[in-house]
């Protein structure tokens, strides 16, 4: 079963987004989470088996330019997750396809994502839902 999530919604996210976003504390995924929620430009989804929480993903509206797009908004997969154990059948394009639905309701024509260079796991999967690649970067940042 996938949920179209909501505010009540967080706290599950949360526990399952702190599995890829390591980074993170709980809190501050729960804070940013709300927040991303309450603006209506954003939407979470919460893939089930049974009873049990096993992955999400996240969507939202891009106003500003998104790589390799020539629309806005743009549909943006900001991240999807399925616990390890639930992976390969299928519960990931479940989400994706939900999030690309509601993309489609939103008035976008295009619908676009990113991932690490490091992160070979991601990009086949990209590839693998119809994703084309449209660049690579490596970013530079310094002291001053």
């Amino acid at each position: 079963m996938i949920k179209k999530a909501n505010i009540n919604d967080v706290e599950t996210i949360a526990s399952l987004a702190i599995l890829m976003w390591k980074q993170h504390t709980i809190q501050d995924l729960i804070d940013e989470f709300s927040n991303i929620i309450s603006t209506g430009k954003a939407q979470f989804f919460l893939k089930y088996y049974k009873d049990i929480p096993i992955g999400f993903a996240q969507c939202q509206l891009r106003y500003d330019y998104v790589e390799g797009t020539k629309s806005q908004p743009v549909g943006y997969l900001e991240g999807i997750f399925i616990k390890k154990e639930y992976r390969n059948k299928g519960y990931a394009k479940e989400l994706l396809s939900e999030c690309e639905k509601w993309a489609q309701k939103q008035g976008c024509s295009e619908f676009a994502s990113d991932c690490e260079l490091s992160n070979l796991t991601g990009f086949n999967f990209h590839i693998n839902m119809g994703f084309i690649e449209t660049n690579r970067i490596i970013c530079f940042t310094k002291q001053l």
